[in-house]
């Protein structure tokens, strides 16, 4: 009697059908909700909605680029070396057209720069190209970088030409963009159609000074790459470096100004491969095959030879004294404490199925060997 009085009272719920619900297509979908104290579900349904809203309330939106989705696969595998191409054409470019400036516009009574300004030049260009390509492909930028990352931090091989022809790439580029702007201030420098080595070749190109050895300039290029790397390396160094990585491109703008107000006006400061190559191929198609041969291929063994050995050494040397990671062959790496055997209880002494009371404490069976983990 009791159950058919529940029968009666409880509400009725109706039913809707799915084909109900598909003839209004402006019928958004019920949803059965619980009122509290109640075990009876009630359908509630929002305000309507047109069909264009639900169509792009259900639309899924599009996900970031990334290796597990189907993206372009070209696009994808192309970011990195188009990253070192601007990042490598801004610092030429900023260091070419700062050279450019500093040189060709100025005269005895209004002076458009100086040494220092040349250096800011270049220590702006590096930090700005840091900054456009550091979060796709490191920001290497420079050859003797790439290198020094693929020897000392496990960066792909296979990596290595790519980003070497995309920097030398960039480098040609951006000087050829800086020769577009100063052409007339070239010819109005020189005169007009007149280009001399080292002349106004030394504004895109490396060249040592007259009266520096041999022996000097391959050494003041070595020693200023050595510092450039130790930079890098510390400035990336988790343990070392900068808490944010948006630090890095700030900690190589003073190292260039740096190491080019100290040590650049005898070799005009190369340390960077492509940064001399790539100026130098451009300045050859005016200034003809003299920027390759003076003084016995300098751009040889003074900015490729000189450069990559001071970045090896540099790398070499902060990873021997200070690193600690476990990417590098030869940075030091501390072994923890091999964990001693502790001293067995007496609950332990009392149950031991070698051992007895009467024996005393023991050690492990003999035919077992205790391998700390």
């Amino acid at each position: 009697m009791a159950s058919t009085n529940n029968a009666q009272t409880a509400p009725k719920v109706q039913k809707i059908e799915m084909s109900d619900i598909e003839s209004h297509p402006e019928r958004p979908a019920p949803t059965l909700h619980y009122k509290s104290g109640s075990t009876v579900p009630t359908i509630a349904t929002a305000a309507p909605q047109s069909t264009v809203s639900r169509i792009r309330r259900v639309t899924p939106s599009r996900t970031p680029c990334t290796t597990d989705t189907n993206c372009d696969y070209n696009r994808r595998e192309l970011r990195e070396p188009c990253a070192e191409f601007l990042g490598t054409l801004i610092l030429v470019f900023f260091g070419t057209a700062a050279n450019c400036q500093t040189t060709l516009l100025s005269n005895g009574t209004q002076a458009k720069g100086d040494w220092l300004s040349g250096a800011v030049g270049w220590g702006v260009g590096i930090a700005l190209g840091v900054w456009v390509s550091g979060t796709v492909s490191g920001g290497h930028i420079n050859p003797a970088v790439t290198l020094t990352q693929a020897v000392y931090r496990r960066f792909p091989w296979k990596k290595v030409p790519i980003y070497w022809a995309a920097q030398l790439f960039g480098a040609f580029i951006g000087a050829l963009l800086t020769y577009a702007l100063y052409r007339n201030a070239i010819d109005q420098f020189e005169g007009v159609g007149v280009r001399t080595v080292p002349g106004t070749a030394g504004l895109f190109g490396t060249f040592p000074l007259d009266y520096v050895p041999d022996v000097v300039a391959f050494f003041t290029e070595f020693l200023a790459t050595v510092f450039l790397v130790l930079t890098v390396f510390a400035a990336t160094d988790k343990n070392n470096g900068p808490s944010s990585p948006g630090l890095v491109p700030v900690a190589v703008f003073f190292a260039m100004v740096g190491i080019t107000a100290v040590m650049g006006a005898q070799t005009s400061f190369s340390m960077n491969p492509a940064r001399d190559l790539g100026p130098r191929m451009m300045s050859a198609m005016f200034y003809g095959r003299k920027v390759f041969t003076y003084r016995h291929n300098y751009w040889i063994w003074g900015p490729i030879i000189a450069d990559f050995t001071g970045a090896l050494a540099g790398a070499t040397l902060y990873d021997v004294l200070i690193y600690v990671g476990s990417e590098s062959p030869v940075a030091y790496r501390p072994y923890p404490p091999t964990p001693s055997l502790p001293s067995p209880t007496h609950h332990q002494v009392a149950h031991h199925p070698h051992s007895s009371e009467k024996d005393g404490p023991s050690s492990p069976p003999l035919n077992k060997q205790f391998n700390p983990v």
